[in-house]
C-alpha cells in the first residue's frame, strides 16, 4: 500500500444515493494506457493528488526524515529500591533473583514434643501400676527358695505383680533393640594377631584380669553400661593354647534394676560385682546339650510382670547358676546360702524378659541355649561381671 502505486485501474464509480459521478480533474486521456502497453498508464499525479492510502509514509512529526521509523530512546529513570530492600546493601546474585527476603523456616517441634510426651506418659503409667512391697512374682523352687527377689507363688496359683518401680531406661522404644547382636569388642584390636586373639580381655583392668584363675580358659564378661544402669553386654571369651584371648559373640541383655554394687545384699536391686565360677545349669526346658550338670525341673517357673510391665513367664527356661553365696555342684534351685540369707543369693544367668532383673544377668533365649552348650567344665568357666568403668579400673 504505502510507497506502491496501484497495479490495476480504478473500478467504475457507482453513484451513491443518486449523486452523479464526478469527472476526473484534467484530461481524462492522461489516465488511459498508451497503445500497446498492458496495464494502467503511468501515474503523473503530484503528491497532493494521491489518495490518502496511496501516499508514502512520511514519518512522525519531528523525526529526521520521511519514511524513517526511528524513535528516540526514553531517558533512563532512577531505580527506587523497594521498601523491604536495603538500599545500602549490595545486591548479590540470590538477592537479585529473589527480589525479597527469605522467609524464616518454621521450627518443627511437634513430633519431638509428641514423642517426649508419650515417653513420659509411658513411664508414668509403669510407675503407678506396680504392686506393693509384698507383691512379688511367683516362682516354684525346690526347698521353697528360688532366685533372689522371688518367693513361692500364691496358694491359689494366681500371678501377682512385681514389687519394682518402673525403670528409667526400660522404655518400650529402647527395649526393641535388646535382641540385637553386636560385633566383637573393639578394645585391644590394635594388639590383635591375624587370628583375632589379644593378650588381655578387652575392657578388663589389671585388677580384675589378675583375679581370673590361671586354669580358666572360658570367661563370660558381663559389662554394664554404668554403675546405676541396668543394661549390659555379655561376651564369651576363650583362652588359646598360647595364653591369649579370643572374643566370641556379644549379646545385649540386662542386669539388676538399680545397677551394680560391690556389697550386695538381699533386696537391694543391684547385681554383685566380682569374679564368680559357673558350675551348674538347669531350666524348665529340656537340656539343650549342656556339658555342665543340667537340672531339668518343672519348678523353674516364674509368673507376673517385670519392672517395665513385661511378662516374666519363660525367664527360667534356661539358667546357669552364678556361684555367688551358693554351694557349687548343686541345682541352681538349691536354697543354701553359705554367707547368710541377708547377703542374697540365687544370682543366675537366665533368659532375658525385656527388662531389668532383681540381681541376675539375662540374655536372649537362643543365646542362652548357645551359652549352655558352649560352657565346658574342663575349661573352668568363670563370669566377670560389673559396670564397665569399675571393671576397667
Amino acid at each position: 500500500m504505502s510507497g506502491y502505486r496501484r497495479t490495476s485501474p480504478y473500478p467504475p464509480y457507482e453513484p451513491v444515493h443518486g449523486v452523479p459521478q464526478q469527472p476526473y480533474p484534467g484530461d481524462p486521456q492522461q489516465y488511459a494506457a498508451p497503445d500497446g502497453v498492458q496495464g494502467p498508464a503511468p501515474d503523473h499525479r503530484g503528491p497532493e493528488e494521491y489518495d490518502v492510502y496511496d501516499r508514502p509514509f512520511g514519518g512522525y512529526p519531528g523525526e529526521p526524515g520521511p519514511g524513517s521509523v526511528h524513535r528516540a530512546e526514553p531517558e533512563p529513570q532512577p531505580v527506587v529500591p523497594l521498601p523491604q530492600q536495603r538500599a545500602t546493601a549490595p545486591a548479590g546474585p540470590r538477592t537479585t533473583a529473589r527480589g525479597h527476603r527469605r522467609k524464616p523456616k518454621k521450627k518443627r517441634t511437634g513430633r519431638a514434643v509428641t514423642a517426649g510426651t508419650a515417653l513420659l506418659l509411658a513411664a508414668a503409667a509403669g510407675w503407678y501400676t506396680v504392686g506393693q512391697d509384698d507383691a512379688k512374682p511367683g516362682v516354684t523352687a525346690a526347698g521353697g527358695s528360688g532366685p533372689e527377689g522371688f518367693t513361692a507363688p500364691d496358694p491359689a496359683g494366681a500371678a501377682r505383680p512385681t514389687t519394682d518401680q518402673a525403670s528409667p531406661t526400660a522404655a518400650p522404644a529402647a527395649r526393641a533393640a535388646d535382641d540385637r547382636q553386636s560385633e566383637a569388642p573393639a578394645a585391644g584390636r590394635s594388639e590383635a594377631r591375624e587370628d583375632g586373639s589379644v593378650a588381655m580381655i578387652a575392657g578388663l583392668g589389671s585388677a580384675f584380669a589378675a583375679r581370673i584363675p590361671a586354669d580358666t580358659n572360658q570367661v563370660v564378661l558381663a559389662s554394664g553400661d554404668g554403675r546405676d544402669a541396668n543394661r549390659t553386654t555379655v561376651t564369651l571369651w576363650t583362652r588359646t593354647a598360647e595364653g591369649r584371648w579370643l572374643a566370641g559373640e556379644s549379646w545385649q541383655g540386662h542386669n539388676a534394676f538399680k545397677g551394680w554394687t560391690t556389697d550386695h545384699n538381699e533386696g537391694d536391686l543391684r547385681s554383685p560385682i566380682g569374679v564368680f565360677a559357673l558350675t551348674d545349669a538347669g531350666g524348665r526346658k529340656a537340656d539343650p546339650g549342656s556339658r555342665l550338670p543340667y537340672d531339668k525341673d518343672a519348678n523353674f517357673v516364674v509368673s507376673g510382670r517385670g519392672f517395665a510391665g513385661e511378662q516374666l513367664a519363660g525367664s527360667f527356661d534356661y539358667v546357669v547358676a552364678i556361684n555367688y553365696n551358693r554351694v557349687p555342684g548343686n541345682s541352681p534351685l538349691d536354697p543354701r546360702r553359705p554367707s547368710g540369707s541377708t547377703k542374697g543369693g540365687g544370682i543366675w544367668i537366665h533368659v532375658d524378659h525385656g527388662g531389668p532383673t532383681h540381681g541376675c544377668v539375662s540374655i536372649p533365649e537362643d543365646k542362652m541355649a548357645q551359652l549352655i552348650r558352649t560352657l565346658d567344665p574342663a575349661a573352668k568357666p568363670m563370669i566377670v561381671m560389673g559396670d564397665a568403668p569399675t571393671l576397667a579400673a
